[in-house]
């Protein structure tokens, strides 16, 4: 950003409110250039933020480098222990440090030992993700995590194992066809492990409620109900999340496998322009001008690729002519679906929610004079 609005200490510089603004503060969230913060440059950012807090900036800093700092510091420590958190389990090294897995879940011609070993090292790390951004304000015990790991390996290696040993006994199904469908198998396996994941590491919170805060962050109470909004929004964005990672690579595999040319493909559609077009103005809604010259370039450099692509081109079989091409070319989509998944999906619902009073317990109505209230839904 340009210029930077003014810095608030503890709150993102972008509008929480609305999907593009929480698109943008988890995009900061999730960089993965916090993973080669030096220990100097982190310390420098924790003396900077010391210093605002106790009115003691020195001459010369800016709101720009203040936001840089809080950044560096909400990737690197965690915010109730203090403690750096290990950088494969970070936030911002979620999509670096988990392609591979992604990579692997994907594999065709997978055997039952394989798909034991992918989905369990597929639930460890996020497991061991969860654990180090976990809620550490109120001590829970290890047997909660351990509970809430082994249901999520169980339930995804039993849904994993039991829909191949399916798919392999449908006789109906051609081999190419039960090729396609095996490579889909992934994806119901992980969305159900991710929320009964949540749901037993969290079941505590139906039954004790969360805090929720008034409009000046004080404690008002806790309340069940919010408990439950808190685990539903949480359960969604969990099972949100694989769609676009372990439904768009297959898909993606079979086109080029199947030699359906991918780039006159995307020159053809008469609406390229303004489907550019739209994208460029939310990503840069002042400048006009240069939204439209960006959509132009975007549009129609895909009809030229698609008008120069050889007639060839799409009689040749892409992947088949270069097999060596496969595994990498099979990365480079798995990364670019788990980048563009990641930060749409948490960021449908705001970390900080909030909810009506007359929603919530009497107790809770009657401890306050706001309408309205606010919770901490967790990641």
């Amino acid at each position: 950003m340009s210029e930077y609005v003014r810095f608030q200490h503890g709150k993102p510089p972008f509008d929480q409110n609305t999907f593009f603004g929480r698109l943008r503060h988890f995009l900061d969230v999730i960089d993965p250039s916090t993973l080669f913060v030096t220990e100097k440059r982190l310390q420098e950012s924790l003396e900077l933020l010391d210093c605002f807090k106790q009115g003691t900036l020195p001459p010369g800093a800016t709101d720009a480098q203040l936001w840089q700092a809080q950044k560096i510091k909400q990737a690197i420590i965690h915010p109730d222990t203090g403690e750096k958190i290990p950088m494969p389990f970070r936030m911002s090294g979620f999509i670096p440090f988990g392609t591979p897995v992604v990579v692997g879940l994907l594999l065709p011609h997978q055997t039952l030992a394989s798909t034991i070993f992918w989905q369990c090292l597929n639930q460890s790390h996020n497991a061991c993700v969860n654990y180090c951004n976990r809620n550490a304000s109120k001590p829970a015990p290890v047997s909660k995590f351990l509970e809430g790991y082994l249901g999520a390996v169980t339930s995804a290696v039993s849904i994993a194992v039991g829909l191949n040993v399916l798919v392999r006994r449908a006789r109906r199904l051609g081999p190419t066809t039960r090729l396609l469908v095996q490579r889909f198998i992934p994806f119901p396996a992980v969305a159900a492990a991710n929320v009964c994941n949540v749901v037993l590491m969290r079941h505590s919170e139906l039954s004790e409620g969360i805090s929720v805060l008034d409009d000046s962050g004080n404690v008002v109470g806790t309340s069940k109900v919010a408990a439950r909004h808190a685990l539903l929004e949480t359960a969604l964005t969990r099972a949100v999340l694989p769609v676009p990672i372990l439904i768009l690579p297959p898909i993606i595999m079979s086109v080029l496998e199947r030699n359906i040319p991918l780039i006159a493909a995307l020159g053809a559609t008469e609406s390229s322009f303004a489907a550019s077009e739209v994208l460029c103005k939310q990503l840069n809604p002042e400048k006009t001008s240069t939204t439209r010259w960006t959509a132009a370039i975007f549009s129609y450099s895909f009809q030229v690729m698609a008008v120069l692509s050889p007639p060839c081109a799409s009689r040749l079989p892409l992947l088949q002519r270069r097999p060596r091409l496969v595994l990498p070319v099979h990365s480079l989509v798995c990364l670019a679906a788990f980048a563009l998944a990641l930060p749409l999906a948490i960021s449908l619902f705001p970390q900080m929610s909030q909810i009506g009073v007359n929603r919530l317990e009497p107790e809770i109505a009657a401890a306050t004079d706001c309408k309205v209230v606010t919770y901490n839904k967790g990641l």
